[in-house]
């Protein structure tokens, strides 16, 4: 090649680094601004602050080791959600099948207590975590994406990757069995319904 075609390659290969620069800060900017919502979400999902730390560690170094596949159009939360769900499912199935009950998964859910006591308020949000506990895994998610992380019925399909008609079917059946669960009597559920 002569010394232009040499010079050109080099520009090209200066402007695709540069390009990668501009791009690599909003992504940086991106993932941290979504961190306390990962967490949240893993959290809720695994039952644990440590577990849940574990899981957004590793969907973030799934991210770095991916993230020349991301397509420019990816939105980053959903994605992120996608790989920590799938990332917890893993984690279940690597457990024998008699681990794999619902007291492995804890969950709190956006509830609002009808009582103002702190005292009482904490010993309700105990009951709400073992009832979580007792929940499947398809019904933890959808609350937990809805209801928490606020997502609406499109969004939490996509991360599901699940129809908008099964996510409304597993949103409604797990509220119900909460419901039950808790007997109901002293919490009013907001449970994003008009999503």
């Amino acid at each position: 090649m002569d010394e232009n075609g040499a010079d050109n390659r080099s520009l090209n290969d200066r402007r695709t680094h540069c390009a990668e620069d501009m791009v690599q800060p909003d992504l940086t900017e991106q993932l941290i601004e979504l961190i306390p919502r990962m967490r949240r979400f893993a959290t809720g999902l695994s039952g644990s602050a440590a577990w849940g730390d574990d899981l957004v560690q590793a969907a973030c170094e799934r991210l770095l080791q991916r993230k020349d596949s991301l397509r420019p159009d990816t939105r980053l939360d959903s994605w992120m959600y996608q790989v920590i769900r799938n990332l917890h499912i893993d984690g279940i199935r690597a457990q024998s099948v008699r681990d794999r009950n619902a007291d492995e998964i804890k969950l709190v859910a956006d509830l609002r207590p009808v009582s103002t006591d702190p005292m009482q308020n904490h010993i309700r949000l105990g009951e709400v975590n073992d009832a979580m506990q007792l929940l499947s895994e398809e019904h933890r998610s959808a609350l937990m994406l809805i209801c928490v992380e606020g997502l609406s019925y499109k969004e939490a399909a996509e991360v599901l990757q699940v129809p908008m008609g099964t996510v409304t079917s597993r949103l409604v059946r797990a509220r119900k069995s909460l419901v039950e669960k808790l007997g109901g009597e002293s919490f009013e559920l907001e449970l994003g319904m008009s999503r």
